[in-house]
């Protein structure tokens, strides 16, 4: 399978604090690959650093074997690079439909007055751009909340939301940090029935951080764990359960 994406010997710092040292690994176009480690590891930095919220003092990325080291986050949204954020950051004072609609921007190709004056090709867009959205909803199972306000609704649906917002970008690499933190067991289930039906159905490639090991193990190809910012293990779930530096820094000396 061709590489999708390559983080190439990256490092970061903030001051004096490392918060990744050489950090390497490829991601195959089509592939779950998983990222994991304890808290305050670096996972988060990763993200960041993928999407273009940070800028590592070295080292590279590689998006479809192009850099993207120097882009900044809305130029790597444009090339097809999509994030949910561990703690939500959604419009909350606007409908799901306007949060998801909001994330077609990027698509829109209509001038600012034809879209004011919403004639001719800036309708026929906004018209595609909605009917694309609404497929979202329908895919989440959002219909009945589709005219809610986000604020209102329950955590795990704003979640669900969230993911909605990222897939409106129409990505063709989907990173996602810790989609299922602080919910109950159902919308767990249903949270890892969504990954599992964009990955299967869209074939988008994905990034996953969770803390959820049974899950992990469960749906990735592949697996990185980092600790205090470094890369100790890389691997199948079956290699990275039986990795002696992985089981004594994360999964415990009794889980293998």
């Amino acid at each position: 399978m061709p590489v999708k994406l390559h983080v190439d010997d990256i490092s970061l710092s903030f001051g004096g604090i490392k918060a990744l040292s050489q950090v390497n690994f490829q991601v195959e176009a089509g592939a779950i690959f998983s990222v994991i480690g304890p808290n305050g590891a670096g996972k988060t930095s990763l993200i960041n650093s993928i999407n273009g919220f940070y800028r590592p003092q070295s080292g590279r990325i590689l998006f479809e074997g192009a850099d993207i080291s120097q882009l900044p986050p809305y130029r790597r949204a444009a090339l097809g690079i999509s994030r949910t954020f561990q703690n939500i950051a959604l419009y909350t004072n606007a409908t799901v439909l306007d949060n998801l609609m909001a994330a077609r921007h990027i698509h829109m190709k209509s001038g600012m007055l034809a879209g004011a004056l919403f004639w001719g090709a800036a309708q026929r867009e906004e018209i595609a751009h909605r009917r694309r959205v609404e497929e979202l909803i329908d895919f989440l199972e959002l219909e009945p909340l589709r005219k809610s306000i986000v604020g209102t609704l329950s955590y795990g649906l704003r979640k669900r939301v969230e993911l909605g917002r990222a897939l409106a970008l129409e990505p063709t690499l989907l990173l996602l940090d810790e989609p299922m933190a602080g919910m109950n067991v159902e919308e767990k289930e249903d949270m890892a029935r969504y990954i599992l039906d964009i990955h299967e159905q869209q074939g988008t490639t994905i990034l996953l951080i969770e803390h959820d090991i049974g899950l992990v193990m469960d749906i990735s190809q592949r697996i990185a764990v980092i600790d205090f910012g470094e890369l100790i293990g890389v691997g199948t779930p079956a290699e990275i359960s039986g990795n002696q530096a992985v089981i004594s820094a994360y999964l415990g000396e009794g889980s293998a």
